[in-house]
């Protein structure tokens, strides 16, 4: 009777939590619309990036139930074929330039997911044979980030790797997941410190080198815009024309390269608040999920550096990154595989 009773709250618990998520991607919908209303706006951007992690989230669900390491390798080489084609642009941007800066870290997102996806198969691989090729499989994805331009990129590809080599000796997720809460938390509020200009003059100037001064330009019109209309904000995808530096910019794509100022400009506080929320669904759902600690951990690193190179690009506005956040998150999650043993 104890593994039977064991299954059915885990199940119970699983059922709360995907219907905690819902509701918040709902109200996340739902109030996109209402800051878009009476005003000439687009949130079909913002609605399109919702629905892929939602059906991503599903896919990942099933796949992972059925075939969970056939499925995170299937996603891994997935995301590292699509981010290696992307150099002319990726399919499924919502911005409205061709090919714009923010191609490079869409494509170095999907490396990290990559990575993280191949960890992940490792992590639940029953055949130590198997781990070493998916691991270095990882590393390749890193690596691939260094051809395409991007040190942040391969430096979180890799970050995602290390994560995963010490959660397999790691035995209590909530710290682990409750740490990488903090640092997504962390970056969020260094960029909009790095906006308000609220750092020492010394770590300002060395921040400013990679980040480029026209982006912290474009972060300063974003938190100009959010101080301006602090609860609904200007409205989805109107940061462009209302930005005086992305109409100045030559190929801008009417983004500030930064998903939590950008949300604060185009929805205000409440916008922030329910992606913050999203986010913290996700790393809930893993702390609940029925897998092993390694492969909840390796998948929170994975989200927590794909959350940290959104803080400073615009790689959200890319359904394969959001659809593939969807699925990692999914597969971390999913029950245990049909036939396996609970005990």
């Amino acid at each position: 009777m104890t593994a039977p009773a064991g299954r059915y709250v885990a199940s119970e618990r699983g059922n709360a939590s995907d219907a905690a998520g819902a509701v918040i991607l709902a109200a996340c919908a739902v109030w996109s619309l209402i800051s878009a209303a009476g005003r000439d706006t687009r949130p079909e951007g913002v609605l399109l990036a919702l629905l892929a992690v939602a059906a991503g989230f599903a896919c990942g669900r099933i796949c992972g139930t059925l075939l969970p390491v056939v499925a995170a390798s299937a996603a891994a080489l997935a995301a590292l074929g699509m981010a290696l084609v992307s150099r002319h642009g990726m399919l499924g941007a919502t911005a409205a330039a061709d090919i714009t800066p923010g191609h490079t870290g869409a494509a170095a997102a999907l490396l990290v997911l990559a990575a993280g996806s191949a960890c992940c198969a490792a992590a639940a691989a029953d055949r130590a044979s198997l781990r070493v090729p998916l691991r270095l499989l990882a590393l390749g994805a890193a690596c691939a980030a260094l051809t395409l331009g991007s040190v942040f990129g391969f430096l979180a590809a890799l970050g995602v790797l290390l994560c995963s080599l010490a959660a397999t000796r790691m035995r209590h997720r909530l710290l682990g997941l409750a740490g990488l809460g903090l640092v997504a938390g962390l970056m969020v509020g260094l960029s909009w410190a790095v906006a308000e200009d609220a750092l020492p003059e010394g770590l300002a100037v060395s921040l400013e080198g990679p980040l480029t001064r026209n982006r912290v330009l474009l972060w300063q019109d974003a938190v100009e815009m959010t101080k301006a209309n602090p609860l609904l904000g200007v409205g989805p995808d109107r940061f462009g024309e209302l930005s005086p530096t992305a109409r100045e910019s030559l190929r801008s794509d009417g983004k500030p390269h930064s998903a939590p100022l950008q949300q604060a400009a185009e929805q205000g506080v409440i916008g922030v608040a329910l992606l913050g929320t999203a986010f913290g669904w996700l790393l809930y759902v893993l702390w609940r999920s029925p897998r092993t600690t390694a492969v909840v951990l390796t998948a929170g690193a994975a989200l927590t550096a794909l959350a940290a190179l959104a803080v400073v690009g615009n790689a959200l506005s890319f359904t394969p990154v959001t659809a593939g956040a969807g699925l990692l998150a999914g597969l971390a999650s999913a029950r245990r595989p049909v036939g396996e043993d609970a005990g």
